[in-house]
């Protein structure tokens, strides 16, 4: 059974640090092997020039990859991250920006995704992430 948005928004908010929630990262959609957050724009997350900073996006990129698993073994677990590689690609101005975790594989003890983060009113992709976490629980 795959678990509900209402469900993963629930997972977002009792186990990520209160700077993380501020983010506004709402959960849009889930599969068996993959989620789906929308980060929204916030001139407060903005850099110098006006673009997102990267580190909203890494931040986000990591939250949807516990959103990812938890969804990929119905419900959530304790993880951590053990690496995190991300390239940008080009600059987001103005706009939100969906990004999706796709698991590539979910064992035991690890689990690997792969994460794209697209601008929101193009679809352009903004930054790629690969992900890797040791599962605890």
């Amino acid at each position: 059974m795959t678990m509900t948005t209402a469900e993963a928004g629930k997972i977002l908010s009792a186990n990520f640090a209160p700077w993380v929630l501020e983010l506004g990262l709402t959960v849009e959609s889930l599969g068996d092997d993959r989620a789906v957050l929308r980060l929204p724009w916030s001139q407060r997350l903005a850099r110098e020039g006006g673009g997102l900073s990267g580190q909203a996006l890494m931040a986000a990129a990591d939250t949807a990859t516990v959103i990812a698993v938890s969804a990929a073994r119905g419900g959530f677990v304790p993880m951590t991250t053990v690496q995190q590689s991300t390239s940008f690609q080009r600059a987001v101005l103005g706009s939100d920006v969906l990004v999706e975790a796709v698991l590539t594989k979910v064992g035991r003890r690890m689990a690997f995704a792969d994460i794209t983060m697209s601008v929101a009113t193009t679809g352009e992709l903004a930054a790629r992430a690969n992900t890797v976490y040791t599962l605890l629980g």
